[in-house]
């Protein structure tokens, strides 16, 4: 029985899953569905226009969902060259789309909804000790300036552009660490805040990146993933935490006063790796899903003061998106 609700996963592995009765039972592609089934899918993308369009960066290129055919069509392009990390879709212009690659770590534009694209002026770093080739891991648009991006560079710390990805500015002034994980942006009752999540803590910035300041957390592992926001401009926002890539354990933190102070949230048991991703909707935002590294999916109908724990675990996640359908 369909609940409204649509939430897909993208696997370190196994393509890209979508269930529509909260994981009761799950569709993943086969062979002849358009995609190899096995395939490392790291964004995930529900499109702005017609949600039940879906774009994923995979390590063999981009692809869409047509929903009426269940099933995935290739969208050709030089981003079949290197592995698709990220996968952003402008919140200004829906046909505008940014992704960011590894080997090498590039960003890409789109003007034209994923068909073609052009590779954005921006220079990383070539090789870094941990990842051996550093891969972009996040891009986020300023919801309120079309033309401010922000991206994140897994090992090559925070870049801003200002002119719509014309050129970009190096901004890691103040990082603990450069091993950038997540970005996200607030705004609390008039002040912009904009927080990185890297391997060694959380920061938080007043203006736009310039410089960060660290912002102590009560657990005693460092190691950062997803920061997510509730969609309902009430100050509750959500982190992944952890004790490493992929770990053996985590915990989920909730902030309820954007983010100067954070506590455990309430999970129905111990996590078996690192949290990694995290999944909200203005459409509700009361119903948050969470993952683990490790393939457990946690969801909330409270917005976060109470969980349950889906039985069907997945492997290796990378990212989930939700919509209603």
């Amino acid at each position: 029985m369909g609940t409204g609700v649509r939430l897909v996963v993208g696997t370190g592995g196994f393509a890209a899953w979508q269930t529509d009765d909260f994981g009761e039972t799950w569709q993943r592609s086969p062979a002849e569905g358009g995609i190899y089934p096995e395939c490392r899918v790291w964004g995930v993308v529900s499109d702005r226009m017609d949600p039940k369009r879906i774009f994923i960066g995979t390590d063999i290129g981009v692809y869409t969902w047509i929903d009426a055919e269940a099933r995935w069509q290739h969208l050709p392009s030089v981003l079949d060259l290197s592995p698709v990390w990220v996968l952003e879709q402008s919140p200004h212009d829906p046909n505008v789309f940014i992704a960011g690659t590894q080997n090498p770590a590039a960003l890409f534009l789109s003007k034209d909804r994923c068909r073609s694209w052009e590779r954005l002026d921006v220079v990383f770093a070539e090789r870094c000790a941990l990842v051996g080739s550093p891969r972009v891991t996040h891009v986020l648009f300023d919801p309120f300036d079309p033309l401010t991006i922000w991206a994140g560079v897994e090992i090559d710390g925070a870049y801003r552009s200002t002119d719509g990805g014309k050129t970009w500015t190096r901004i890691s002034n103040g990082l603990v660490s450069e091993d950038l994980h997540y970005l996200a942006h607030v705004n609390a009752g008039g002040q912009r805040k904009l927080f990185a999540t890297t391997n060694k803590g959380l920061h938080k910035s007043y203006d736009g990146g310039d410089s960060w300041i660290p912002v102590p957390l009560d657990t005693p592992w460092p190691f950062l993933r997803e920061l997510a926001v509730a969609e309902d401009n009430s100050g509750v926002m959500f982190l992944c935490n952890g004790n490493g890539p992929p770990g053996s354990t985590g915990k989920l933190l909730i902030s309820r006063d954007w983010g100067e102070t954070w506590s455990p949230s309430p999970l129905p048991k111990t996590p078996n790796s690192t949290l990694w991703s995290i999944a909200t909707n203005a459409a509700d935002p009361n119903l948050i899903f969470v993952c683990s590294n490790l393939g457990e999916i946690y969801r909330t109908h409270d917005k976060g003061e109470t969980w349950i724990k889906q039985d069907r675990e997945l492997g290796e996640i990378r990212k989930m998106v939700w919509f209603p359908v």
